[in-house]
């Protein structure tokens, strides 16, 4: 039997609801992966808020969510025709495309078999319009086993960013989640709380705004001390791994909740919280991984130069000058593309029908095979 072509593609939309990251990538056969082309392109307004709307219950929902996978499977085929045509291929030449789909529900801390994640998107559809294979629902085998399903992209991060010393990979898109690489010890990792999502949630609701550029706004406030400490007793902090989240727990609500009676100035909310983003994710360092040496910045936030700035001020305080900060640029990939050749892998990691969960990170059972293939 002919082994499948080293071509594959990764499609990855975030919690932070901005758009379509495509990925070209050649996976060898031990899975070493490298990056070949990449297109971005943002999410129409109306399907921003289709799925936007989709994140809380509302009326009429089974029929707005399968009309928003059916405009989602076509965004993702565009993105996969655009990517083709710019690196000169045709759908044969990929073995399969690794699709993320859209996170509406997590909750994946419900008990006796009753937990579930359910990422929006039809799969068929995607692959009778690209005409090739497609792997998706990557979570729900993991859930399955007792796990999360979040993060997955541990695994491959450990198989991306190898090196002999320790590794901790921070990766900014909606929600910050943390990979521990330690040179002599497991592989762990972590959601550590909100990443990009408040930031952009909060302008989005004073400006008008989907993101605040460079952190500008952020930076036009002050930190509100007593804010930013009730914001960081909320339990999902002190919880410890495995542990995941998402919009199901840090809301703009969430927010009202801790701002209460008190009246702030706006742009002080929005320096509170990039202070509450970059704080939970170091204290998570700090506490389960003091040793790092390194720590390897991905996602959106990684292009918040404000955020960037503080969490390189903070960690010179907090680690007293050990730990060097650096974006994935340095390893040779767009922080931004992470994600989209995590997901990549993982489709290669299931036609080679590789378990590709860490249980250690997750809390499953075991190793597991990750995702539904729909064949072109």
């Amino acid at each position: 039997m002919n082994k499948p072509h080293p071509l594959y593609i990764g499609l990855m939309s975030g919690t932070s609801l901005d758009g379509i990251d495509a990925v070209l990538a050649k996976i060898e056969n031990a899975g070493d992966t490298s990056l070949l082309g990449s297109i971005s392109l943002a999410f129409s307004p109306e399907l921003r808020k289709a799925l936007l709307d989709l994140q809380s219950p509302g009326p009429n929902e089974i029929h707005r969510e399968n009309q928003a996978a059916n405009a989602l499977a076509l965004a993702y085929a565009d993105a996969v025709k655009q990517l083709l045509t710019q690196n000169d291929l045709s759908p044969g030449d990929i073995s399969a495309i690794g699709a993320h789909g859209q996170t509406i529900r997590h909750q994946a801390d419900l008990a006796n078999h009753l937990a579930y994640t359910h990422q929006t998107l039809n799969p068929a559809l995607l692959a009778e319009l690209t005409e090739i294979d497609v792997i998706a629902d990557f979570r729900s085998r993991d859930l399955a086993a007792g796990g999360h399903g979040a993060p997955l992209v541990p695994a491959f991060h450990a198989q991306q960013f190898d090196a002999d010393k320790n590794i901790a990979v921070l990766n900014l898109g909606g929600i910050a989640n943390l990979t521990l690489l330690p040179k002599d010890t497991e592989v762990k990792g972590f959601d550590c709380g909100p990443g990009n999502m408040l930031m952009d949630a909060w302008i989005a609701e004073q400006q008008g705004h989907t993101f605040d550029e460079n952190g500008t706004w952020a930076s036009q406030g002050k930190v509100n001390q007593a804010l930013l400490a009730r914001m960081m007793t909320d339990s999902f902090f002190a919880k410890a791994p495995p542990k995941s989240t998402g919009r199901d727990d840090f809301h703009l609500e969430w927010l009202q909740k801790y701002i209460g009676a008190e009246n702030i100035n706006s742009e002080d909310v929005q320096a509170t919280l990039l202070q509450l983003t970059v704080d939970s994710s170091l204290q998570a360092v700090l506490r389960y991984a003091p040793q790092t040496q390194i720590l390897i910045v991905c996602g959106g936030g990684a292009r918040n130069t404000a955020l960037l700035d503080l969490l390189k001020t903070r960690a010179k305080e907090i680690f007293k000058n050990s730990l060097d900060i650096m974006t994935s640029d340095v390893f040779g990939i767009d922080p931004q593309l992470v994600e989209g050749l995590a997901f990549a892998w993982l489709a290669w990691a299931h036609k080679e029908k590789r378990p590709a969960n860490l249980p250690a990170v997750t809390g499953a059972k075991g190793p597991r095979i990750l995702g539904a293939c729909y064949p072109a």
